[in-house]
């Protein structure tokens, strides 16, 4: 027990936290309870996890994973859900004052995935409110903080689930992906972030399945081997969507080079991104750690407008937002109590037309055979996971890069919308640190499908860097 009270165990990656409790080593009760005692030593501080369940409750379910057989490739793990999941028992509010004191009684796919392979559920993870914007505040919990400098944001909308990572009260985070959202909190946080082809991780089977294939679920963790260990538990088909994909083995291997590998290196997309300093050039040495490694690296021009990839991106946004929050939005009482941000989204998605979403859709279209072509002369491409530094804990969102207005509470985030758009996978991996100590991160995306390699090459990358094993100093 002296390695978990020291905070040692926690510091592991989950794949060996779950090898330890399966080999009698450590019990599940003892996994337990260094992980509250980890909670209430840091999370005061940072606000990453809420609607925590009592202490006898989650004692009591530890001690009945000691009591049983050994079974799920999770038993025994704690685990935060985002709390834009449904998770029957747990109090799940999406960050909306609507929802402030709802208790689901049955759980999402997601959560019913994690319960099934034996995790045990703590509580969930802080998010913005119905996850809009990159940055985790809400009126219900209040601002998840950075792990780094308490004073500056952790990301968003899985800021929760980054900041419980990087200070060890979790091995494993769930974290969803439509702008971002798996990808810059990784980065403001030093952790990793895995976005999958979109379809391989099923959304909810109700209400529309057909057209808004935009936001995905997928893991975050401390190593790429880590994200391959929930990916394996969370993706998978539901018989009830019409859009899926068959379970892969995604386990990398150990000890493997990049030789061969080829990237393609985006920058700032030929300045129509504004990217604040030494964010580049952290991102460049990164990419020089995996030529080390035995890839190729080569500069690419813009491959296709940002101007239109943003207005395709823009359109398609509010249209899904729209529809999914339009009863609410109709109704002055509940009106009254959304996000600004998320009203100014609605009212946009109900004024398209017909005519501009399948303009926007056409874009799209365009944009996806584009980046196929490329993917003939490249393994992956590159970019960096965020266009700005963690900002303060207090602002709303960055309202200005190096001197450029960004005209929308999402501009700042613009460099992620390129995987987003085209629904192909992507590797938040982090890059290091700044000169202010603080971390940043970078996205390797690749062509559809291929979601085993970006985790086999982000797994070399990792045992040549291993950035997480830097814990925030003060925590």
């Amino acid at each position: 027990m002296d390695d978990c009270v020291t905070g040692d165990l926690l510091r592991r990656d989950a794949v060996d936290i779950i090898a330890t409790v399966a080999s009698g080593a450590l019990s599940a009760a003892e996994l337990m309870q260094a992980t509250l005692a980890r909670i209430a030593a840091v999370n005061p501080a940072v606000n990453a996890l809420v609607s925590l369940r009592s202490a006898d409750d989650l004692m009591a379910e530890a001690q009945a994973v000691d009591a049983a057989p050994r079974s799920g490739a999770l038993a025994g793990l704690p685990m935060a859900v985002k709390d834009l999941v449904a998770t029957a028992g747990i109090r799940t509010t999406w960050g909306s004052p609507l929802f402030a004191d709802h208790v689901p009684d049955r759980d999402d796919l997601l959560a019913a995935r994690l319960r099934a392979a034996g995790a045990i559920l703590i509580g969930k993870s802080n998010v913005p409110e119905y996850g809009l914007g990159s940055h985790s505040f809400n009126p219900v919990f209040g601002v998840t903080r950075n792990p780094y400098d308490l004073g500056l944001s952790a990301g968003g909308s899985s800021g929760g689930a980054a900041a419980a990572l990087a200070t060890g009260m979790v091995a494993l985070a769930d974290g969803s992906d439509m702008m971002g959202s798996l990808r810059n909190p990784a980065a403001f946080c030093n952790v990793y972030g895995f976005r999958p082809t979109w379809d391989l991780v099923p959304a909810e089977p109700y209400g529309d399945t057909f057209l808004h294939v935009m936001s995905t679920e997928g893991p975050m963790a401390r190593s790429p081997r880590d994200l391959a260990l929930l990916l394996g538990v969370i993706a998978g088909p539901d018989l009830r969507l019409p859009h899926s994909r068959p379970v892969e083995d995604y386990r990398p291997q150990p000890g493997q080079s990049l030789k061969g590998m080829r990237i393609g290196w985006l920058g700032n997309w030929g300045n129509d991104y504004p990217v604040q300093p030494g964010i580049l050039p952290l991102c460049e040495a990164a990419l020089q750690t995996m030529v080390g490694l035995g890839a190729t690296v080569e500069a690419v021009k813009p491959p296709f407008p940002a101007a239109k990839l943003w207005e395709s991106w823009t359109m398609l946004r509010s249209w899904a937002v729209a529809m999914s929050k339009r009863d609410p939005y109709r109704d002055p009482a509940k009106r009254a109590q959304m996000k600004p941000e998320l009203i100014w989204e609605v009212e946009r998605g109900l004024a398209l037309s017909a005519e501009a979403v399948h303009d926007a859709s056409m874009i799209r279209s365009d944009w996806y055979a584009t980046l196929a072509k490329l993917f003939t002369r490249f393994d992956a491409l590159a970019l960096p996971s965020a266009q700005v530094w963690p900002f303060p804990a207090d602002w709303r969102y960055p309202a200005a890069i190096n001197g450029r207005r960004m005209d929308t509470y999402h501009r700042w985030m613009e460099v992620v919308v390129p995987v987003a758009l085209a629904g192909v996978p992507a590797l938040a991996v982090p890059a290091g640190f700044g000169d202010a100590g603080l971390p940043m991160g970078m996205q390797l995306f690749a062509a559809a499908g291929q979601d085993r390699a970006l985790l086999q090459w982000g797994q070399s990358y990792h045992e040549a860097t291993n950035w997480p094993g830097k814990f925030p100093p003060q925590l």
